[in-house]
Parts: C-alpha cells; structure tokens; sequence
C-alpha cells in the first residue's frame, strides 16, 4: 500500500494499511486489479456510513470489485486475521487489560437484511445458522455478542440472532478469544478475570469459569438469590461479588457506542450472518489500532 496518501474521512490512516498490507491476498495472475487500500478504503466507507454498495463513490473504484472483494475477504477471514494480529502485538507489549467484560446489544435489520430464504428451507434453521435474524415485538433483531478488554477494546465477537440469550452464548464467546503469542507458545486464552451482568449469572456458566480457574464477578439474579436462601445449608455459599470491580464494566458499554458509531453496525443491512459479523470485525480492527 502506498504511504504519504492524503487521508479522507472514513477511510484507512497510514498506520492502519501498514497493518494491513501483509494480509491482503493477492492474485498471482489475471488482469491489472484496482488498487488495494483503494478497495479497503471503500469496504470502511460503506461500513462507516452504511449506505449502499452502489452508492460508493467512484474514488473507490467499481462498487462490484469492492462488494466482491469484502465477500472474498470475510470468507477468507481476512479480518479476523488482522484483528489478531494487532492484540499479539497489543498482547506482547503488555497493552491488553485481562480483566475481560462480555455484554451483547441488540441490532435492528434493515429491510434489505431481511431475507427469509429459498422456499422449502426451515425458517427457523435458516434464520439461526444463515442469516443469524431472529423476530421479536420490533421486528427482526441480531444480536452482537461482545468481550472487551478492560481499556474497553474489542478481543472477540459473535453474532447470534436476537432472541438468544446471553448466557448459552459466553462459553462460545470466551471460546473465541484466544490471542496469539508473538513467538513461541500457544495462544492466550484464559483471562485474569471476567466481568458480566446478571444476564449471565447461571450455574453452567459459573461452573465452566471455575473449572477453567477463571476468577468472575457476575451479580446473582434475585430468584437465585431466594431459591439459594430457601434451601438453607443445602444452598451453599453465595457466589464471590466485588462491588468496586463490577463498576469497571462500563468500559464495555463504551466500546459499544464506539462500535454502533459505524452506521453499517448500529444498522444490520448485510443479510447474511457472514458479512455482518466480517463488517464488525474490521470496525473492531479500527478502534484497536487507533487506540495504539
């Protein structure tokens, strides 16, 4: 990628395509193809602002070599790539707060993401491992599945359809979180600690951090509360809850505005799972390189 560009809005600094550049796949063969920080440039934009992929601007070259490229790219996992990439580094610099926090946000779909599939396919399979919508009061939903770090910096993400509920989705979530080692050894994995909601307070959950050795502040849920205090001795002990940690978790509602500050985010218009959650990712790629 070229360096010395003038910067536009809504568009790749230096920094960030010196990070990219080596990520990029790049075609051995066939014609000259347009430029790849252009094309870049373009995917950012669309995500930025959330219009259509028609509507680009022509600076970014044909709209159909930029959809065609973010299709490429999120089935390749490009982005994904580059996001580990930068907490390794973040990682080995001794720049990632362990004391991770996991929310979700709920994200209503545009019509154009509304796609309910060929005839004869089981809505509900579809939705759940396709396009990742579920239907509630307001319409159809996605739900954004989240952990953060404690500076409030994106480390994994997870896109389930909106009527999920948060606690079948922490294990997968914090099973997506690992963080390659700079040199040797195997990938970061396990957090000093993690911070949730009550949403999360389950026995499966708090068991799975415990045999993990995970440590956990998740406040109890009142029924819990009651059901354990009715049992007497037979209840046990109330789960661990520090009260000073639990108010750092706001560095993950942080994250969230910063993310939905994307339009492409805050608004689902990718009608498949795959390109929604490949739209997130590289807006989580942006806020950690930006917040180096």
């Amino acid at each position: 990628m070229d360096h010395g560009v003038v910067v536009r809005r809504h568009e790749l600094t230096d920094q960030d395509g010196e990070l990219l550049a080596p990520l990029i796949p790049r075609a051995a063969t066939g014609r000259p193809r347009v430029e790849d920080r252009q094309v870049v440039n373009g995917m950012v934009y669309k995500i930025r602002t959330g219009i259509s992929w028609r509507d680009l601007p022509e600076r970014h070259g044909p709209w159909q070599t930029v959809y065609t490229r973010f299709r490429r790219y999120a089935l390749d996992g490009v982005f994904t790539r580059a996001l580990r990439q930068i907490q390794a580094r973040a990682d080995a610099a001794g720049d990632i707060d362990w004391l991770m926090q996991i929310d979700s946000t709920i994200v209503r779909a545009h019509q154009h993401a509304a796609t309910t599939g060929r005839k004869g396919e089981s809505a509900g399979r579809t939705n759940r491992t396709i396009y990742a919508l579920g239907r509630s009061r307001g319409g159809l939903t996605t739900k954004v599945h989240l952990a953060c770090d404690g500076k409030g910096r994106p480390l994994a993400i997870l896109v389930t359809p909106g009527r999920r509920h948060d606690s079948t989705c922490a294990r997968i979530l914090l099973e997506r979180v690992p963080v390659p080692r700079g040199g040797l050894g195997r990938p970061r994995c396990r957090p000093g600690q993690v911070i949730a909601d009550k949403a999360y307070s389950s026995r499966g959950f708090r068991t799975y951090l415990r045999r993990r050795g995970i440590a956990h502040t998740v406040p109890e849920k009142a029924d819990q509360q009651r059901h354990r205090l009715n049992r007497g001795r037979r209840g046990g002990r109330p789960p661990g809850f520090d009260r000073q940690t639990y108010r750092r978790r706001n560095a993950i509602e942080r994250c969230f505005n910063r993310l939905k500050g994307f339009h492409g985010i805050a608004t689902r218009y990718d009608k498949t799972a795959t390109s929604y959650e490949a739209a997130v990712t590289p807006a989580s790629f942006l806020l950690r390189a930006r917040s180096v």
